[in-house]
């Protein structure tokens, strides 16, 4: 069996232990107490028990702690995958999007995110799927939009014909019976 790894010299367990009580974070303050235990005698195999990890990652512990002190046992998010498309390609894209599509060219009136992707595809050889497309261009500060949907034979004109109008002076009350109108509309009149 190899030799364990020592630790640091210029710690010991009461400052370990020290910097567990002022620490934010738990995972950390739980490293630090269970390496405050190897610096206090006790085995690798009592600092897995009392970090309630295996040896192995006792020994990551000592290796992140010997590398980069207390700040090595803070856990760090991941930076998860990289971008498959470049800066300059995403503004090329971001161009794009701005300029909007050519219908002749494009094949399309509006940019849709499917319709991005295939243009991508086709231009970058690289394939995205919509949820990226639509995570990446609202990081980018783009919304969808849609219009409010309109029937092809609406008449403009008998739209204006249901809307309330507000009363003016000297228009006749509401009738015996039905709600009385509200004073306190804020409507100026005139």
């Amino acid at each position: 069996m190899a030799a364990p790894i020592g630790l640091r010299g210029d710690y010991d367990g009461a400052v370990l232990r020290g910097l567990a009580k002022r620490s934010k974070d738990a995972g950390q303050a739980r490293r630090l107490l269970a390496l405050s235990a190897i610096y206090d005698g006790g085995s690798r195999g009592d600092a897995a028990k009392l970090g309630g990890v295996g040896l192995q990652t006792v020994r990551d512990w000592v290796l992140a702690f010997n590398a980069d002190g207390p700040d090595g046992l803070i856990d760090r998010k991941g930076g998860g995958p990289t971008s498959k498309l470049s800066a300059e390609q995403w503004a090329e894209v971001a161009r794009l999007v701005e300029a909007g599509p050519i219908p002749a060219v494009h094949g399309v009136v509006r940019w849709r995110l499917i319709d991005l992707a295939q243009w991508i595809h086709e231009t970058f050889g690289v394939s995205l799927s919509k949820q990226t497309m639509s995570d990446r261009l609202r990081a980018m500060g783009y919304r969808k939009l849609s219009a409010r949907p309109r029937h092809h034979a609406q008449d403009p004109q008998a739209g204006e014909a249901f809307k309330k109008l507000p009363r003016g002076p000297g228009a006749p009350r509401a009738q015996e019976g039905c709600r009385s109108p509200r004073r306190d509309r804020g409507l100026v009149p005139g």
